[in-house]
């Protein structure tokens, strides 16, 4: 059984909801572990197996060690048949891609630079801002409902959950405000939640 080492609240969440999509969560041993938050509290975990003590981790069942989000998501999902992706050599495979490598390549350095308040022309000419990224997911999603086409995917749950954490940076946009809207319905956000709520009271507890 494959281990997934998980903290509410934190970007490992997008990777339980992934799995409730999927019907997998029993499939997968979650591991609680507490990590160190922005504002400094929490710790250092021993149990965690990440080597720089972050979240999500992920050990399959061969003993292999996945870090990073994007790179979790994929593997689940095609461990699983492909549910929420594009399998290889089927059509829209590149369009996936692009952007579940979009999210970590460009989304997210945006949007740190852009809490860190720091403009700077390398990091614009790298990795652009959050207006450059509005405007590429308007263009990306066109007259689709969701980034790849019909079906929702993993795609669309890393890159709406940049917004699903800080929804003051959400593009101004119709389209992508009801992007954003049809993702959020397609997580069962009060089961997700609770999950969380009881992840969090047993790391209370444990502490």
């Amino acid at each position: 059984m494959p281990t997934l080492y998980y903290t509410p609240e934190t970007r490992a969440t997008r990777v339980i909801a992934q799995l409730m999509m999927m019907g997998k969560l029993d499939d997968i041993k979650v591991i609680n572990v507490d990590v160190v938050k922005a504002d400094g509290s929490g710790h250092v975990d021993p149990s965690n197996a990440h080597p720089e003590g972050k979240v999500p981790y992920l050990i399959t069942d061969d003993g292999e060690h996945i870090r990073e989000s994007a790179a979790i998501m994929m593997y689940l999902d095609e461990l699983y048949g492909c549910p929420l992706g594009v399998a290889s050599g089927q059509p829209g495979r590149g369009t996936f891609l692009s952007w579940m490598t979009y999210y970590c390549g460009v989304l997210e350095p945006a949007m740190v630079t852009h809490f860190a308040e720091i403009d700077h022309p390398i990091m614009v000419s790298n990795f652009r801002t959050m207006k450059e990224v509005g405007d590429q997911i308007l263009t990306g999603l066109g007259d689709k409902p969701f980034l790849v086409g019909d079906k929702i995917t993993v795609a669309d749950l890393i890159m709406a959950s940049a917004f699903q954490w800080a929804p003051h940076l959400t593009p101004d946009f119709d389209t992508v405000k009801a992007w954003l809207k049809r993702v959020g319905e397609a997580i069962d956000g009060p089961a997700l939640q609770a999950y969380e709520a009881r992840a969090k009271d047993a790391l209370m507890a444990a502490a």
